[in-house]
């Protein structure tokens, strides 16, 4: 690892690092890759959706970085596996891997049916698993440590009666970010994830539609805007206000954290 050079992104430099986002399309892994790459990264943007990936990829193209897209099933382990060769193939290696791929639903604790719950811990449970497990598998080969950062939430720290079997993926992701740093650290692999809070994404959007066609709410973004005023900064967040931290947790810089959640909320949870 090399000495980091604060940029004026607010991240630190990455030159040369080969990096994957799952779950890249859109929202906060479009910015996590976008930012990713102004700090000098080679980053393959991943996502479910090919189409949306190769967006995102051309949009960092065009702006001077170096992206390349590919699409992937983050519950399937094939498909990442499909995915580590081709970033290996297109970058010569693999330091970072975010495994950030996760979906969400609105549904009131009681009517979670198994297939939901299925759902929900296949991408956002199963998912970062596979993801770490494999990436872990390249990084191991070639000998010079890694990255992996996991996305969580506040509800992986707090449970929430309207997202108790998202709430319950995210606690997931904790524990496998703790026990997979524990398991990684002789690698020189570090393991961390990061906390959002109320973002404001495409994915809130469905969440606020969500909550009126079960009767929870009956205006456009009242469900957001009831969400977030507990929030001690005043206001949801957006994309922008997450990159400092997953950028920062790419690069030399954060070498000495393991192990961790590190919330960005604008203090909605304090742990």
């Amino acid at each position: 690892m090399t000495d980091a050079t604060q940029i004026p992104s607010g991240g630190y430099r990455l030159d040369g690092r080969s990096v994957i986002v799952t779950g890249a399309g859109r929202g906060i892994g479009a910015a996590i890759a976008a930012d990713l790459a102004r700090a000098g990264g080679r980053v393959a943007v991943a996502d479910l959706d090919a189409a949306r990936a190769e967006t995102v990829a051309a949009g960092i193209r065009a702006a001077g970085g170096e992206a390349i897209a590919v699409a992937v099933d983050v519950a399937d382990r094939a498909s990442v596996k499909a995915l580590i060769a081709t970033t290996v193939a297109a970058f010569g290696g693999l330091d970072v891997m975010f495994n950030n791929a996760g979906i969400s639903q609105t549904c009131p604790f009681m009517k979670v049916t198994e297939d939901d719950w299925r759902r929900i811990m296949d991408v956002n449970g199963l998912g970062v698993l596979i993801g770490t497990q494999e990436a872990a598998e390249q990084m191991i080969a070639q000998g010079r440590g890694g990255k992996i950062v996991n996305t969580s939430s506040i509800a992986g720290k707090q449970g929430y009666p309207l997202f108790a079997h998202y709430c319950a993926s995210k606690f997931a992701v904790v524990a496998l970010t703790q026990a997979a740093a524990r398991a990684l650290a002789e690698h020189r692999i570090t393991v961390n994830s990061f906390a959002p809070g109320v973002v404001r994404t495409e994915l809130w959007a469905q969440l606020d539609q969500e909550f009126r066609d079960h009767g929870l709410t009956e205006k456009p973004e009242q469900a957001i805007n009831e969400f977030s005023a507990s929030i001690l900064a005043g206001r949801a967040s957006t994309p922008a206000d997450i990159v400092g931290l997953t950028t920062f947790l790419a690069a030399p810089a954060s070498d000495y954290i393991t192990g961790q959640t590190l919330m960005v909320d604008g203090g909605m949870v304090l742990i």
